[in-house]
């Protein structure tokens, strides 16, 4: 087993649904509740990882982390590394390639919260805030959940973008995914075995208590 890369799997799945909580509320409700100019266009740019192969949406993310573009030489002028090959770039990549995993779960949550409900918060006297956070967070907690769910289980088991933004560098981009890679390459077949079978099990663990919370969750409101 190879606990230094379940470790770094662990690290950037843990900081990829950290910071896509926030970020995927404040995007999920724009959508759900407000009119924005060219909605359609920016549904479509959030859902494109869904569609996109993991090397070509790869590709494209260390041509802008690379070296040669604006972005990598800003990011090594300022903290004296590149992006590209770093722990750092390899969470920029997992938060845009696993977006569509946090954000249309979180929308269809809020989108599903009868329009009344929020009319009458603000009957009552409550402000938009305090209304997000009494009211609609709570109604939409099973599906912000979901997202957080998807979102780390989908982080442990990404290969294609993480190989092609961060390599393999032991202790610092190489997550178990790619071990099990690198053991299959070597022939290693228990080893890549037991690495798979402890990946799918934590997996499906975390998504079945994330599961269980959010249904408990909603029975509470329902």
């Amino acid at each position: 087993m190879d606990w230094e890369a379940f470790r770094v799997s662990l690290k950037l799945a843990t900081w990829t649904a950290l910071v896509l909580l926030p970020l995927g509320l404040i995007l999920a409700r724009t959508l759900a509740f407000r009119r924005v100019p060219a909605k359609g266009l920016i549904e479509a740019l959030v859902a494109a990882p869904l569609v996109l192969p993991p090397t070509v949406l790869g590709f494209y993310l260390l041509t802008a982390f690379g070296g040669n573009s604006g972005l990598g030489q800003a990011w090594a002028r300022a903290f004296g590394h590149p992006l590209a090959f770093s722990f750092e770039g390899l969470l920029v990549a997992s938060l845009i390639f696993n977006l569509p995993f946090a954000v249309q779960p979180m929308q269809r949550a809020f989108e599903s919260l009868p329009p009344d409900v929020r009319q009458a918060a603000w009957v009552s006297g409550l402000t938009p805030w305090r209304t997000f956070w009494r009211i609609e967070l709570p109604l939409a907690w099973p599906g912000v959940l979901s997202g957080l769910a998807l979102t780390f289980a989908h982080t442990l088991g990404e290969f294609g973008v993480v190989l092609m933004v961060g390599g393999s560098i032991p202790g610092e981009t190489r997550t178990l995914a790619l071990s099990i890679y690198d053991r299959v390459q070597a022939f290693d077949h228990p080893a890549a075995a037991t690495m798979s079978a402890a990946l799918l099990v934590f997996s499906i663990a975390a998504i079945a208590v994330v599961y269980g919370l959010s249904g408990n969750i909603g029975r509470r409101h329902g």
